[in-house]
């Protein structure tokens, strides 16, 4: 664990379809790292990550950026995905040159609030590549040097909760522990980290409906079935990732990295 971080976890221990589970110490997921305390700083050199895939904007990152150790080295990879459930409302307040355009930019992004599945198909529709770069980092690892992945967006919870489905679905994982992963999100953010969420919104002047809440702070198992559904409509999760560029022996590396 990395003190401090609410929503970070090693997805080693999920169920395969065919029995046994994915490998440990490969593949890890949280929120961005902020703020993050010396505590939390020895416990993430001390860890097998050596690469950080960072799904935020540019905007996101110059916000709040990471906070990494300076003993030893991180190979930061940006791949950077418009569709989290935050960065639309966000780049709205931000880019506005005043108060009254802000609240005219986020009215008009209110208007058109997706539900956060659509708000995944919608991601999976133009990711396939920076899905599959993921699925490469993953794949190059090993376990000679701390070259373990983790991958994270603002809140891990989107961008990052439909990577890791993707990912874990693609090696066979059992589709009942990929939706559970997703769905913990929303409990291992509750709290401090959600109500800053939703003070966030209301200081933005939007008014907190329960359908926001959901965008802000949930992970229904429905919204990742809906995308896990679409994939299968497009020839499975393998299929979809070879379209993003991964080609057959970084898939067969990626199963090999992942399943125990």
């Amino acid at each position: 664990m990395i003190p401090g971080l609410q929503n970070f976890r090693d997805t080693g221990g999920t169920p395969l379809r065919d029995g046994g589970v994915t490998r440990e110490r490969v593949l890890f997921r949280s929120e961005a790292l902020t703020g993050l305390s010396a505590e939390a700083l020895d416990a993430l050199a001390a860890s097998p990550i050596g690469v950080i895939a960072d799904f935020r904007t540019d905007m996101e990152r110059s916000m709040a950026p990471d906070v990494l150790p300076s003993d030893r080295p991180f190979d930061v990879v940006e791949l950077p995905l418009l569709e989290g459930a935050m960065t639309g409302l966000a780049q709205s307040a931000v880019t506005a040159s005043d108060p009254a355009t802000a609240q005219a930019a986020i009215a008009a992004a209110l208007a058109q609030l997706p539900s956060l599945g659509d708000l995944y198909i919608s991601m999976l529709g133009g990711g396939a590549a920076s899905f599959a770069e993921l699925a490469r980092l993953v794949a190059a690892s090993n376990d000679d040097a701390p070259t373990a992945v983790l991958v994270h967006c603002t809140a891990g919870k989107d961008r990052t909760g439909v990577s890791v489905a993707l990912l874990l679905d693609a090696v066979g994982a059992d589709r009942a522990a990929v939706v559970a992963d997703y769905s913990s999100s929303a409990g291992n953010l509750a709290g401090p980290w959600a109500d800053r969420m939703r003070a966030m919104i209301t200081g933005m002047g939007v008014p907190l409906t329960p359908a926001i809440d959901e965008l802000v702070t949930g992970t229904p198992p429905e919204a990742i079935e809906q995308a896990l559904a679409w994939i299968d409509d497009q020839g499975g999760s393998a299929d979809y990732l070879r379209s993003g560029g991964l080609t057959e022996l970084e898939l067969a590396a990626l199963r090999a990295r992942l399943i125990a």
